[in-house]
């Protein structure tokens, strides 16, 4: 690898992976530290950052232009969650976000005979049902972005949601940052912006007068450790490792594509709510890559 000094600090995410977490986390990081924050949502803008100085340039899909790749002067940091998390996460915030939020949620589809993806979501009878509709749409198109990134390239630190949920001493984040070439200070100042965003630090979704930021809310989708034991009937299960188990193998969260299942309990039939049951509240989960 070059000795080429970062210059182009790269943070990708994908959808339900702590994307809002690590947007509030690196505008501040920039704001402190006077490096431009450059969200680029189509790789093919790329050319919009600047050639010289260092900048932060954020994709919250994970996807940047192939030739960022090949530039010596770029470093990656590309954070992924396990997928069937990322699923029950998904499920929840879709059903319950609001208008102004995500807007492919809110546009009529004929296939869904003119309704938009969450009143279809909404209408559905069960969990179940809920969770399955999710798998084939957005649930889908995400899993296939976390597999279109290149694993091991070495100028990329990939890490996962769930480590960096249990790093309550910044050390993985301390990590990531002299992986950017931060020096000393500067490693200090962001480790704090870190730790005030972390919900084990001083993360709040109260607002200052004490009530709750719906926004905020609406994101930070409960997900425990493994919460898919919880959530997941076995047939969903069966479901998942059938389509997507060879997924989790490849991304370092199961050695076996439905061996998992076997740890899915059955659920005694219960009647559910309109609204999909939310998981636990959001616990410290696995540690990194395989």
């Amino acid at each position: 690898m070059t000795s080429a000094p970062p210059r182009i600090l790269c943070v990708g995410t994908h959808h339900k992976t702590g994307t809002v977490w690590m947007r509030r986390v690196w505008r501040e990081i920039g704001e402190a530290l006077s490096i431009p924050f450059v969200p680029v949502h189509n790789p093919q803008n790329w050319t919009r950052i600047p050639a010289k100085g260092r900048v932060i340039v954020a994709n919250w899909g994970a996807r940047f232009a192939p030739a960022l790749f090949d530039t010596p002067e770029a470093r990656f940091l590309h954070v992924i969650r396990d997928p069937r998390d990322v699923l029950i996460s998904g499920a929840r915030y879709h059903e319950d976000a609001p208008g102004r939020s995500e807007r492919f949620l809110h546009k009529a589809r004929a296939d869904l005979g003119g309704l938009t993806y969450q009143q279809h979501l909404r209408s559905l009878p069960s969990r179940d049902d809920k969770l399955r509709f999710e798998m084939g749409e957005m649930h889908q198109r995400t899993l296939t972005e976390m597999l279109d990134w290149p694993y091991g390239h070495p100028r990329a630190f990939d890490v996962t949601f769930e480590t960096l949920m249990a790093d309550t001493g910044c050390e993985t984040f301390a990590a990531a940052l002299e992986f950017f070439g931060f020096d000393a200070p500067e490693v200090e100042v962001a480790q704090k912006i870190f730790f005030k965003h972390a919900l084990f630090g001083g993360f709040s979704d109260k607002n200052s007068d004490g009530t709750t930021d719906r926004r905020l809310n609406a994101h930070v989708a409960p997900g425990a450790k493994r919460g898919w034991r919880q959530v997941f009937s076995l047939e969903i299960a069966e479901e998942y490792s059938a389509g997507f188990g060879a997924a989790l193998v490849r991304l370092g969260y199961e050695s076996d594509a439905r061996a998992w299942c076997d740890a899915i309990a059955p659920k005694t039939a219960i009647p559910e709510p309109a609204h999909m049951v939310q998981p636990p509240p959001l616990g410290l989960a696995m540690g990194g890559m395989a």
